[in-house]
């Protein structure tokens, strides 16, 4: 082959290539350029992403198969230590999409469980009164249920013939200490002295008042009935006796119940059991005062656990001073465990996640979003705990998050792409400059080394000089 056919390949390839870019260039739509121009001086052009499905992308620009042109993806020209992934967007965009965001704040929190309790008794609070001796019923001074007594509210008067007995034991002793008082046989004065403190015991013992005893002692005459008093101020949940019965030590004459500190067990299972100790809050509300939460905490939690329900009875204790709550009502618990003091916590709605991540997006300036990897704790009152990830007084976004998340998550498996381009088109740049210039050497030609130029072998010179000769001979026969 000659030079001036080596001239007219290299032209001609040239000229298709004019021809090929000016064809390409002249099948853009003009908004496609007008984007081109109008940032080809500022921003490159990464690649080109299908209209329809973003997806489906292209490193030169091309159109689909209904003909729509590819858009242009730019660089964004920020800083190279921005996050995978962080978003851009117009601040009118972020108002129109309703974009709102709220700052990581510290607060106490603690860890929630929530359980079905039961209103009961105080029994550190509940009183059953039973005569210390048998007798009968003589008088009913609080004869219905439900009605409130103070300490020492004489309930009823009993007569019984111990009683009676014990009274007159005890004035025979008074009497003969009051005739040997004076005297000078001091073991006479001793003797009498311990027989009437034993028979004022006697009178104790079986629950006679002490202003009867001082009644006795003043008026020196027996009393046929003797009180029984409340021991403490609360209501008479039940009367187990009426006027004119006779009852014996084992009849209970009334049950006795202080409403104003309420229990409520609740079940707690298993598996929740070591968040729980004792002094944790617990809040409880009621169907029967509906808007009102009630506050107390944990005061004892059973040593035992229950084999078919496989959970543990935890008792609370609550103030009930208007006795607005009932031994009996059903109430809807939550207990505050595993407290977190001055935690970093983000309103719950501003997470996002997706399958094992959980994400925060964070506001790096006005309508730059970051994404961030956080690891979560407790939960509570509608926050999350913020273990590691974001730092207290980061604004973070709580509302159309999802939508920056798919742009972001667009973004990210963009930039891997084009970095595994990259790494692949240095490979092949690599491979390339490794190739020795004498494997690219023409077939028939080879490179004189340290010159650069190709020489023909001896053989193929004789070749040529062979085909020259015929071409010779062939032009003298015409």
């Amino acid at each position: 082959m000659n030079k001036g056919a080596v001239i007219v390949v290299v032209v001609t390839a040239l000229g298709i290539g004019a021809g090929a870019g000016y064809f390409l260039a002249g099948s853009m739509s003009p908004v496609v350029m007008d984007q081109m121009e109008s940032t080809s001086s500022d921003q490159d052009v990464l690649f080109w992403r299908n209209p329809m499905n973003p997806a489906i992308t292209s490193p030169v620009f091309t159109k689909d198969d209904m003909g729509m042109d590819y858009l242009p993806v730019y660089a964004d020209g920020g800083s190279g230590d921005e996050a995978p992934g962080t978003v851009s967007i117009d601040p009118v965009t972020v108002q129109n999409i309703g974009v709102r965001t709220v700052k990581a704040q510290r607060r106490d929190l603690s860890r929630t469980l929530n359980g079905l309790g039961r209103v009961d008794f105080n029994e550190a609070r509940l009183a059953r009164l039973h005569p210390k001796t048998s007798g009968w019923i003589e008088s009913l001074m609080i004869e219905e249920t439900g009605t409130k007594v103070n300490h020492d509210t004489i309930l009823l008067g009993i007569y019984s013939p111990e009683l009676v007995a014990a009274q007159q034991e005890y004035l025979v002793a008074l009497n003969n200490w009051e005739a040997v008082r004076d005297s000078g046989a001091a073991q006479m004065k001793k003797s009498s002295r311990m027989i009437v403190e034993s028979a004022r015991e006697r009178l104790l013992l079986f629950d006679v008042p002490a202003h009867q005893i001082k009644e006795l002692e003043k008026s020196r005459k027996i009393k046929k009935q003797l009180h029984i008093h409340s021991p403490f101020e609360g209501q008479v949940m039940n009367i187990g006796a009426r006027k004119g019965q006779y009852v014996t030590p084992k009849d209970e004459l009334y049950l006795l119940a202080d409403l104003s500190r309420i229990w409520v067990n609740v079940d707690v299972f298993e598996d929740e059991l070591s968040w729980l100790k004792l002094g944790d809050r617990a809040e409880m509300r009621v169907r029967a005062e509906p808007g009102r939460t009630y506050q107390g905490k944990v005061a004892f939690i059973h040593p035992i656990l229950n084999r078919k329900s496989r959970a543990v009875q935890v008792r609370l204790e609550f103030d009930n001073a208007d006795l607005s709550l009932k031994p009996g009502m059903f109430a809807n618990v939550t207990l505050y465990v595993d407290p977190q003091k001055s935690a970093v916590v983000v309103p719950s709605e501003a997470i996002v996640r997706s399958g094992s991540r959980e994400q925060l997006f964070v506001v790096r300036a006005p309508g730059k979003f970051e994404p961030r990897d956080v690891k979560l704790g407790v939960s509570a009152e509608g926050w999350t705990q913020i273990l590691s990830g974001v730092n207290a007084g980061e604004q973070v976004v709580t509302s159309s998050q999802f939508l920056i998340d798919s742009e972001s998550k667009l973004r990210e498996a963009t930039a891997k792409m084009m970095k595994a381009m990259t790494q692949n088109g240095d490979a092949n740049m690599n491979s390339k400059s490794d190739m020795s210039m004498e494997g690219m050497a023409m077939d028939g030609m080879k490179m004189e080394p340290g010159t650069g130029k190709a020489a023909a072998t001896s053989a193929e010179m004789s070749e040529m000089d062979m085909d020259d000769m015929s071409m010779e001979e062939s032009s003298h026969d015409h």
